[in-house]
């Protein structure tokens, strides 16, 4: 079946801010994404990628539940982007809308996010999948030593990871996305809060202060709870030590 190509306008300079896709336009992208059989199958990629990823981090959660008596992952959560933010995100980076353009050039079609009790369990769970070896690291940023400005925390890793086709293998990229409770609950509010319509400037400019506040206190929050965990932790293995009887 040969591919249909729809050029989409050139990005311009990167300080110039492009104009939404108007609505005719999306919806004429979004039919021809979704009937093309090529689209099609690389959805149905993304979302085995997706799995492969998934399985991994339960298989870590479940060791861990028996080597250390306690799950790090409290849930995982996952998503392949919807047609029309795919096509946004191609009209903003000039790309011609083709699956090749999708693969070659987008790193987050496929989203895996890891929820954790603990932050030291965030790094845990990230430097444990990425020595796996047929898992490939492509990127990190770690919003949690450094946040961005609005105060947003968490920890990303773009990976590469083999999966196996009737046709062959094929690497398939995926953004995983890994935080704390707390900072997923904070994520959420901020969401919500960008996707509000009809609020006053001064209103948005005020609400968000207050959620940058918030995460502020989020993330010492998150540090306390560690500590005492820790602190949890030696008193368990003292009382251990104290219950062996010497020979």
């Amino acid at each position: 079946m040969e591919q249909d190509t729809i050029i989409l306008p050139t990005l311009r300079e990167k300080e110039t801010e492009l104009p939404a896709i108007s609505g005719n336009i999306m919806e004429e992208l979004k039919m021809v994404m979704q009937q093309s059989q090529q689209f099609q199958e690389m959805m149905m990629m993304y979302s085995c990628a997706i799995r492969e990823v998934r399985t991994k981090a339960e298989v870590l959660n479940d060791e861990m539940s028996v080597r250390y008596h306690r799950n790090p992952i409290s849930s995982i959560s996952s998503r392949v982007k919807k047609p029309e933010s795919i096509t946004q995100k191609l009209y903003k980076k000039g790309l011609p809308f083709t699956v090749e353009a999708i693969m070659t050039n987008l790193s987050d079609v496929a989203g895996v996010r890891i929820i954790c009790e603990f932050v030291d369990d965030i790094y845990t769970i990230a430097a444990m999948l990425a020595m796996q070896d047929d898992l490939k690291l492509i990127k990190i940023k770690d919003y949690i030593k450094y946040p961005k400005p609005n105060g947003y925390r968490s920890y990303h890793m773009i990976v590469e990871i083999p999966v196996f086709f009737s046709k062959g293998k094929t690497p398939m990229r995926v953004e995983i996305q890994i935080r704390t409770i707390a900072m997923d609950f904070w994520a959420s509010l901020d969401h919500e809060l960008k996707y509000k319509k009809n609020i006053d400037p001064q209103d948005e400019e005020t609400i968000a202060g207050e959620l940058l506040s918030c995460a502020d206190r989020i993330a010492e929050t998150d540090m306390i709870m560690q500590q005492i965990r820790m602190k949890l932790d030696a008193v368990k293995e003292d009382k251990t030590k104290s219950e062996i009887v010497l020979p």
